[in-house]
């Protein structure tokens, strides 16, 4: 018999498809478009069942149809940029797949905003052994986590259009554009603000909130995003409500919570600094305070909110 397939051998690579020629295959390359994930889950068919519902004169089960298939991707990369200033990242096509522009100033800075109109799209080739699962259209979602004495990182969860896997040949994959990451701390963190108060912080996640449906008709199927509704959430350590009342900040029945900007900045190397601004935030209900270690802290959620549109956040890597 032959050997069993190595679950470790997984191969994915992802490049983004022309604006013009949605779904179809630009074939990415080991060379060019090799992604390195952790926390990695395929779901290759996705759908509904549809049963026959047939009236039979004896019992027994029913046959049923799949319909509306698609792929589900999900997976973690590191949050860290390109290790060059004004160069894109190699996880640049994922976070274009998850609605966002990218804009690059030559030796300076690459940036990215939300949009709401020619949304990318990307294709991706998922290889166990030599078994690779094809996904094409794809379109997604993600959470952007630091966590104090942990990796930043990005979850993303790609949603693209069914196709039947086969036997390829395993490609040689560069991942030499991959950049080893700075874990996150007092020295390494050195922003984290709200409103422009600086607080100690246990954590910090950033959920884009992208409605991602799939839309299968007659003569076309796709991916699409239809609608986004980001969320913002911190833990800090209490101070006194004459620096900060999460209550007040809340807003009441006759008072509008205000409008505050939050800012956090990981990483000290030039190339792998990592900026995430969000100017126009309203803090939601405060749940109450909670200890750790003895400490009080404060759970801490936001609305990032836009403002002249596709403005509630902005990534900046330098």
């Amino acid at each position: 018999m032959a050997d069993p397939i190595r679950w470790n051998s997984k191969i994915i690579l992802i490049k983004a498809e022309p604006l013009n020629n949605y779904g179809v295959d630009p074939v990415p390359t080991g060379a060019a478009n090799a992604m390195l994930l952790t926390n990695v889950q395929l779901q290759p068919m996705e759908g509904q069942e549809v049963s026959r519902n047939l009236e039979r004169p004896f019992m027994g089960a029913q046959e049923s149809l799949p319909v509306g298939l698609y792929c589900v991707l999900t997976g973690d990369f590191e949050l860290v940029g390109s290790g060059t200033a004004g160069t894109a990242p190699a996880w640049s096509p994922l976070i274009r797949a998850c609605g966002a522009a990218e804009v690059i100033t030559a030796g300076t800075s690459v940036e990215y905003s939300p949009i709401s109109d020619n949304l990318e799209s990307v294709a991706a080739y998922f290889m166990i052994g030599v078994n690779r699962y094809v996904l094409l259209g794809g379109r997604a979602t993600g959470i952007i986590t630091i966590n104090a004495a942990g990796i930043p990182v990005f979850r993303v969860t790609l949603t693209g259009l069914f196709t039947i896997p086969a036997v390829a040949v395993r490609p040689t994959v560069d991942l030499s554009k991959w950049q080893k990451p700075q874990a996150a701390s007092k020295a390494t963190t050195p922003v984290y603000k709200i409103d422009g108060i600086d607080f100690v912080g246990r954590d910090f996640s950033l959920t884009l909130g992208n409605d991602v449906q799939p839309r299968m008709l007659f003569n076309q199927e796709r991916i699409v995003i239809v609608d986004r509704a980001e969320s913002l959430s911190l833990t800090v350590e209490a101070v006194t409500m004459a620096t900060y009342n999460p209550v007040s900040r809340a807003g009441s029945p006759t008072a509008d919570a205000p409008r505050v900007p939050i800012e956090v900045t990981h990483g000290t190397i030039a190339g792998k600094i990592t900026n995430i601004k969000a100017n126009t935030c309203v803090q939601g209900r405060f749940a109450g305070p909670q200890q750790n270690q003895g400490i009080e802290e404060w759970p801490l959620a936001f609305t990032p909110l836009p403002t002249a549109g596709n403005d509630q956040w902005k990534i900046t890597l330098t």
